[in-house]
């Protein structure tokens, strides 16, 4: 990898990253957030100087172009919309050894850049990971957040379901999991370029060192690495928030739909009953124009 990072990483090359359908979006990079070792960390930044902000965090195994469908609908209503890619995702470096991965560095790594960026009065927006670590977020700096989108989800507070097992089980049992027609199971409409669109990131096993590390993260365990602290960030939720929220569930989701959602909803302080998408999966965000236009017609952020 070329820079200054003293970590064992790749840097997946701009060509694979050529043609993205629906996704034009420059690249953004911040390569000395404290405690990466200069791995560098990307980021889409459309609309900026707007004063309302839309975070976007993705989960395992995605990147930022999951959030494809809804950055145009916040843009355009006058967000400024941004969406980093996790480390070891997307256009983000990728540390080889899967042991480098940890709940409290990624969390890390998300607070330094909301700090770095400066970003407030932010709408938080949050699937899979996104919501693990996301969801950590607001308690530790409550001033910087008013808002909140949820989707499919939920606090890693050291209780997992036997679908979730399922699922680490089969992640484990993969040399190089397959992003792409993983994602396109759950929406067989996708197109080919679409489909290489969310494996361009990953362009041999090498690259996929945090897909592999990711499901063993989740706290499996009341003592579990981020169990203590997402519990807190329940609590958080529970007693604390006085923002308004907005969640939206995609109904075929095998392991993080209807039920655990409802739970969660149960957790959210004020949060309304929520958007069923009824043919969307786990990767709800492939239907997420009519969810981003529902969400700024809640929280009354629709363009005048």
């Amino acid at each position: 990898m070329t820079g200054a990072s003293p970590v064992d990483a790749l840097r997946t090359p701009d060509a694979r990253f050529g043609s993205l359908p629906g996704f034009p979006y420059a690249p953004h990079y911040i390569d000395d957030l404290p405690a990466l070792d200069g791995l560098r960390v990307h980021y889409v930044d459309e609309g900026s100087d707007r004063p309302v902000t839309a975070l976007c965090l993705h989960g395992n195994p995605t990147w930022s172009y999951l959030y494809r469908h809804m950055i145009p609908v916040f843009r355009d209503a006058g967000l400024r919309v941004v969406a980093p890619d996790l480390i070891g995702f997307g256009r983000s470096d990728k540390p080889l050894d899967p042991a480098w991965h940890s709940f409290e560095r990624h969390r890390d790594m998300l607070l330094a850049f909301v700090e770095r960026l400066d970003l407030r009065n932010v709408m938080l927006v949050v699937q899979d990971w996104g919501g693990l670590l996301g969801l950590t977020l607001p308690m530790a700096m409550p001033e910087r957040f008013t808002r909140l989108l949820v989707m499919n989800t939920g606090l890693g507070t050291g209780q997992v379901t036997e679908g979730f097992r399922q699922w680490r089980t089969y992640s484990n049992s993969q040399a190089a999991l397959p992003v792409g027609r993983l994602i396109q199971r759950g929406k067989p409409d996708m197109t080919a370029d679409e489909v290489a669109a969310y494996d361009a990131p990953f362009p041999d096993a090498r690259h996929k060192a945090a897909l592999k590390a990711f499901p063993n993260l989740v706290p499996d365990g009341a003592d579990a690495p981020g169990a203590a602290l997402s519990r807190e960030a329940g609590e958080f939720w529970r007693t604390r928030w006085t923002g308004d929220s907005f969640m939206a569930i995609g109904m075929q989701d095998p392991v993080l739909g209807e039920v655990p959602m409802r739970a969660l909803q149960a957790k959210i302080r004020g949060c309304p009953a929520p958007m069923e998408v009824a043919e969307g999966g786990h990767f709800v965000q492939e239907w997420g124009a009519p969810i981003a236009t529902a969400a700024l017609a809640h929280f009354k952020l629709t363009a005048p």
